[in-house]
């Protein structure tokens, strides 16, 4: 087994940016760690493919927690590869099948109630973007502890960002999966963007749990590779 990760290039109001979806390789199957923004479909398979990876071994999507950036092209990867098996926590499942509205809209639509006139534009954006978002329903639900893909991968509850947010450990690779429970920022790792932390309290202590690990790679969705 190895993880990879995917530097996905892209443009945001007029500024370069990079995400980082991990890819984990275990013999012929592959399992993709979040999946973009809404239309980064042909860019994650291009970076898998010139990885030299075929994407009809593409067995498994794990969604580490509701948001447009990691769940955008989800429905389009579900639609082109059917076969895939779709891997969230239990609480995060139900706004990803759309059973319950998600917190991410709801934090989104009270926030714009108190925005200054200068941000309500981007605020009205950013909750068109979140329900655009199409509903998918997830095929396997998991909790802390979980391991998962041959007992290879211990699935860690790390909230605070989301309520239902989980990290990938991995204990044989020394190596954890963060999604936005940690970001590197100038080689550290500190919380993903405060500002939309759900609870910052309990995100700090989500990211000395996976900084206790002590693991040689932390896998980071922002701000790629640490160290």
């Amino acid at each position: 087994m190895k993880i990879i990760e995917l530097p996905i290039k892209f443009e945001f109001n007029s500024q370069k940016n990079y995400l980082y979806p991990s890819l984990i390789i275990d013999k012929n199957e592959l399992t993709l760690v979040d999946t973009g923004y809404s239309n980064f479909l042909s860019l994650i398979e291009n970076e898998i493919r010139k990885n030299r990876y075929e994407m009809k071994d593409l067995k498994n999507i794990i969604i580490t927690h509701y948001d447009d950036d990691h769940i955008g092209s989800l429905y389009d990867f579900k639609e082109k590869y059917p076969w895939i098996t779709i891997i969230a926590s239990e609480v995060e499942a139900k706004y990803i099948s759309g059973e319950i509205k998600s917190e991410r809209l709801v934090q989104a639509e009270e926030m714009l109630e108190k925005m200054p006139d200068e941000e309500i534009e981007f605020g009205k954006f950013f909750i068109q973007q979140l329900k655009n978002l199409k509903h998918v329903p997830i095929d396997v639900k998991v909790r802390d502890g979980d391991m998962i893909l041959d007992n290879k991968c211990k699935v860690i509850a790390t909230p605070g960002h989301t309520s239902g947010h989980i990290s990938l450990y991995f204990p044989s690779l020394h190596s954890v999966i963060t999604g936005d429970a940690a970001v590197n920022e100038n080689q550290k790792l500190i919380i993903a963007n405060p500002h939309f932390c759900l609870d910052i309290e309990t995100a700090e202590k989500s990211l000395d749990k996976i900084k206790n690990l002590k693991a040689d790679t932390y896998y980071c969705y922002h701000g790629g590779k640490f160290p």
